[in-house]
């Protein structure tokens, strides 16, 4: 049986003061952890209680992933599980891709919650695709925790365009940055980090190219130590799925002894790290937060599947070759203080500051978005697939025995699936032969 809350604002207050904040993240990826974590331990250090929860058939998660990001336990429940878990806690931490946000923030929606949780969310690294789309997954949240002001200011447009208030919008910075980088350091360059991407990128064959480009740097400069930091080890799995492991690629090239694969977290190494190479990873803004150089590597050009064409204004984009003779850049004024500027605490203080407001008072930004038509049209289209009540368009199979009949269709379904395109082109130029058609 659906369990609902039915409390008045201040008794749920007086509630809160007498027992501690009930806290439920969501996350199914390493990345998303990551960005869960500083939110979470923030929530702990004022006595909240925290539970991580992991959608089981939208997570991957190792044993070692979680403890290298500061958890000691992630429980993995059915969808189910998860939208009452939520239903049930006092602060809700969704740190899952924007489609599942949307549906977790249309599933509360439908429950008779009073207040009800408030439900926090945000993007995990710097946004390269669908950031209209990613803010409108993220609408129906409590708080919406936005990474820079370029963003912010793009989120508010949308809203204005769509009547969707945006009280629920907070420039919070990405969790795991500080306020204020550290002054970009001028000693030698003695130790340079490469931190590759799952699917930055995807072809084996220009993956293969960055990886001995960075080989040869270490050959080119004996005297600096070469790190390659991979996404993940080799059988492990993240939110974007590696295909092409630098230690597959690398395994016949005849290493320099100052190249090494390393898989040291990247927080843990950039205290020692004097130049960050990378193609567009999130990984540049916390070494431009700890003081290190940074290039963006440009050889592959930029384009949006690369995802580095939003670095555009960072003055960072660099050839390997200009890497090579330590033509380095420095990073844009105003690029850093869209990421860094406008706040005066940390990130995770920033949105846990809006949390405890928001649970005091008992407002809830979300129920004034569910009010909007875009939000209420929303509702009703997750209602209408839910029930099952859309049409759906007819497979391959289907449309075949339609257009052929029952027997022909099948036939030329079952060749269609079994045969390769270099045999199926001859047996088609055959048929129609035969038919006199051709």
């Amino acid at each position: 049986m659906e369990q609902t809350r039915r409390t008045s604002p201040a008794a749920a207050t007086t509630a809160r003061a007498e027992a501690p904040v009930r806290v439920v993240a969501i996350a199914g990826f390493d990345s998303q952890l990551k960005w869960s974590v500083g939110i979470c331990r923030e929530l702990e250090s004022r006595g909240a209680q925290v539970e991580v929860l992991a959608p089981r058939g939208r997570s991957a998660l190792s044993d070692q992933q979680v403890r290298d990001i500061g958890f000691s336990a992630v429980r993995t429940v059915d969808w189910d599980d998860v939208v009452e878990a939520a239903a049930a806690a006092d602060v809700v931490v969704c740190a899952l891709a924007g489609p599942l946000v949307r549906r977790l923030t249309i599933a509360l929606a439908e429950r008779p919650l009073q207040p009800g949780p408030v439900v926090v969310a945000g993007w995990v690294g710097i946004i390269i695709e669908k950031i209209t789309a990613g803010y409108l997954d993220r609408c129906g949240a409590d708080v919406v925790a936005v990474n820079a002001r370029h963003e912010l200011d793009q989120f508010r447009f949308t809203a204005q365009r769509l009547a969707v208030p945006d009280e629920n919008l907070v420039l919070s910075g990405l969790p795991f940055l500080s306020s204020r980088p550290r002054p970009q350091r001028d000693t030698p360059v003695r130790t340079v980090l490469f931190a590759d991407q799952p699917t930055v990128p995807s072809g084996a064959g220009d993956r293969s190219y960055l990886y001995r480009r960075l080989v040869e740097h270490a050959r080119r400069h004996p005297d600096r130590e070469v790190l390659l930091k991979p996404r993940h080890r080799l059988g492990e799995d993240t939110f974007h799925r590696m295909h092409h492991h630098p230690e597959q690629l690398l395994a016949d090239v005849d290493l320099p002894p100052n190249f090494r694969i390393v898989y040291t977290s990247i927080p843990e190494l950039l205290p020692r790290t004097d130049l960050l190479l990378t193609v567009s990873s999130t990984a540049c803004l916390e070494a431009v937060d700890a003081g290190c150089r940074v290039a963006l590597v440009l050889d592959l050009g930029v384009h949006e599947r690369l995802g580095n064409h939003v670095f555009l204004d960072s003055d960072l984009l660099r050839t390997f070759d200009q890497i090579d003779d330590d033509d380095l850049g420095t990073p844009a004024a105003a690029w850093v203080d869209s990421y860094f500027g406008g706040r005066t605490s940390s990130s995770a203080g920033t949105i846990v500051d809006r949390v405890e407001k928001l649970l005091a008072s008992g407002e809830r930004p979300s129920r004034l978005v569910r009010s909007s038509p875009y939000f209420r049209a929303a509702v009703e289209l997750e209602a209408a697939r839910a029930a099952g009540s859309l049409t759906r368009a007819p497979g391959p199979w289907a449309r075949r025995r339609h257009r052929y009949g029952v027997v022909r269709g099948t036939v030329v379904h079952a060749g269609t699936q079994l045969l390769p395109p270099a045999l199926m082109r001859p047996v088609r130029h055959l048929y129609r032969r035969a038919l006199g058609r051709v």
